[in-house]
């Protein structure tokens, strides 16, 4: 009798430690998450010196600019005042044309094309934001995951351009 007690209170023991564990490792992961999706980088240059960098980098690497939103003048239109903050699209039309072309790989087209965002903090500096797709990339695997590997290293090179 003693022999099961001991054995059930050690699987309770064991039970509770790896279920504290898992909670330790979530919470964790959770609270990691924001810094290894996003990537923040401080541009030396000034807020429209930086848009106008990564426009003439992406066209210098072969990469296209659909748009550039600027998203507060959008917010001003509605009474909003906030400070600068643009989005620029980048794309690649032989990337793009890979994953548009296999229907299970489209699940990504929501994140096509690529978005960089420039803002300006309230001290003043310049920020070039974007999604870790390289990181983001993995969880897709194969096509996917291949594509948007070499997106993330090509675009990267095109911010090199604005970045230290």
């Amino acid at each position: 009798m003693k022999e099961r007690k001991t054995l059930v209170t050690g699987i309770i023991s064991f039970a509770a430690g790896a279920l504290l564990t898992l909670l330790i490792a979530g919470f964790v992961m959770f609270q990691s998450a924001p810094g290894l999706m996003i990537i923040e980088d401080e541009s030396p240059l000034g807020y429209e010196e930086t848009i106008q960098a990564i426009q003439s980098s992406a066209a210098e690497n072969g990469w296209k600019v659909p748009a550039v939103h600027e998203i507060d003048l959008s917010v001003a239109k509605a009474g909003y005042d906030v400070l600068p903050v643009s989005v620029i699209e980048l794309c690649h039309p032989d990337h793009a044309a890979r994953i548009l072309k296999e229907d299970n790989a489209r699940v990504v087209a929501s994140m096509m094309p690529c978005r960089v965002s420039v803002y300006e903090t309230s001290d003043g500096r310049v920020i070039v934001s974007r999604m870790n797709t390289k990181l983001v990339s993995q969880v897709f695997g194969g096509l996917v995951q291949e594509v948007m590997a070499d997106a993330s290293v090509e675009s990267e090179e095109i911010l090199s351009a604005v970045l230290p």
